[in-house]
């Protein structure tokens, strides 16, 4: 197999070539018109330095939707998006809405923060998703670190109605697991399993090869490496973790993001030097070492919907599997843009092009960031929208086992630090900053909507 490397992906050494990219958001989408007057009891919390003052008016509320294009009318404020969604359409009842008001935009919290109406004690995500005969609703943490210090997040993260699945958002990448050559420390990774064993969440391990976050010796070798000794190298690494952690693992990303977005390899260190049978490899050898009861999956982003990254992926799977080689699934990334998401039909389709190649399909990293902060009231409106299309999907897909949030509070998000100027992007918040108890959003509202069989806003 190293003698082939080459080639025995069944994919050309060369990249990928595509016409161009296939935006089927645009053909999918109907025109229709729902006009909708409701009354809405809104209650107003405004909080200031020194005092509370609580008020309750009433008012009627006009919508109106047309297209694939939901124009959300909250107050005098409108916002146009670019999404459509299942369920968009049709006479809907506004649920009450509660305006919190801040003296500051903490944590990217806006001016006015819409809040979930679905607060009863002993609800949750994992829940409602579990009733669906999905495997779990779970969401990224990192841990170890401030997180676990933190008693506001923890008791959300240790809610197993909530989340009943958790994925380490950094400690089992490359450069924590290997800091150096065959020295494995599996110190940071045993935090979250211990804490997902002591409350009876399942974990998805993340992640084993990937071009980012590697370690100084791999990256800069004394001797550079030849395509078999960073085979051997690769081969090493997911033996030891994937044999160490063993069946604590639900899951692993066995290959982390290997495609551009036009559908080619991308140019790293993996792809360079041992060529597009890198993924094959990796896959075998994590197949070797892990139990049969071990899923193994490859994850990206932007292949939630059809085009040439996706289509690649695909034919990656499918390549994969022909030689023999086990891939039990696709993670499908789901890090959106509010207004910007793709259809729930659209995700769909999709979906059903990964089923049909014989393997799972989970959401792994769903956040929906705000382009601007902070958000208007609109955009956190269509943010809803957007969280209930992605969640519909997979409840309407057979194959899709379970959504992963790219962690659920805003407060330790990682969007503001890689995307400047936006944020905002998960279900909770901090009102008060870290340490305090977290509050959720209408977006959760938007994910229960979905896993509960009703229509979005109802």
């Amino acid at each position: 197999m190293h003698l082939l490397s080459k080639v025995a992906l069944g994919l050309a050494a060369a990249p990928l070539a595509f016409a161009g990219p296939i935006d089927v958001r645009a053909a999918d989408a109907k025109t229709t018109t729902v006009t909708q007057t409701v009354t809405e009891t809104k209650i107003i919390k405004i909080h200031t330095v020194t005092d509370t003052v609580t008020d309750t008016i009433t008012k009627t509320k006009k919508t109106t939707i047309t297209g694939s294009c939901p124009i959300v009318s909250v107050g005098s404020t409108t916002t146009t998006s670019s999404s459509s969604s299942a369920g968009s359409t049709g006479t809907t009842t506004a649920a009450p809405i509660t305006t919190t008001t801040t003296t500051s935009a903490v944590n990217t919290n806006p001016t006015s923060t819409l809040l979930a109406s679905d607060t009863q004690a002993g609800h949750g995500l994992n829940a409602y998703a579990k009733a669906t005969g999905k495997v779990y609703l779970g969401t990224a943490a990192d841990v170890p670190g401030p997180e676990q210090q933190d008693a506001g997040y923890m008791a959300v993260l240790n809610n197993v109605a909530e989340f009943g699945q958790l994925t380490p958002a950094n400690y089992m990448k490359y450069e924590y697991t290997e800091p150096s050559q065959n020295v494995f420390n599996y110190t940071g990774g045993d935090v979250i399993l211990d804490i997902g064993e002591a409350n009876g969440q399942i974990v998805r391990c993340h992640n084993l090869v990937w071009y980012n976050q590697l370690p100084y010796w791999l990256t800069n070798p004394a001797t550079p490496w030849t395509n078999a000794t960073l085979i051997a190298v690769m081969e090493n690494h997911i033996t030891n973790l994937v044999s160490h952690w063993n069946t604590r693992c639900y899951a692993w990303d066995v290959v982390n993001e290997a495609l551009n977005d036009d559908g080619t390899y991308r140019a790293d260190i993996w792809y360079n030097t041992i060529g597009p049978a890198y993924l094959a490899i990796a896959f075998a050898a994590a197949a070797k070492a892990a139990p049969a009861s071990v899923k193994l999956y490859y994850n990206d982003y932007n292949i939630e919907y059809p085009g040439p990254k996706a289509t690649a992926a695909q034919q990656i799977i499918a390549s994969i599997k022909a030689q023999g080689i086990r891939i039990d699934g696709a993670g499908l990334q789901s890090h959106f843009i509010i207004g910007e998401t793709p259809s729930t039909a659209s995700q769909m389709q999709n979906m059903a092009s990964f089923a049909a190649l014989g393997v799972d399909v989970a959401i792994t990293e769903l956040d929906v960031r705000s382009p601007t902060l902070p958000p208007t009231v609109a955009q956190q409106a269509q943010q809803e929208v957007d969280f209930y299309s992605s969640v519909l999907a997979c409840v309407n897909t057979a194959a899709c086992v379970g959504v992963t949030l790219w962690d659920w509070d805003d407060t330790y998000s990682w969007i503001p630090s890689t995307f400047a100027g936006q944020g905002y992007g998960d279900p909770w918040f901090q009102p008060n900053g870290p340490g305090t108890p977290a509050v959720k959003k209408i977006a959760y509202d938007g994910i229960v909507d979905a896993l509960t069989g009703k229509t979005v806003g109802q």
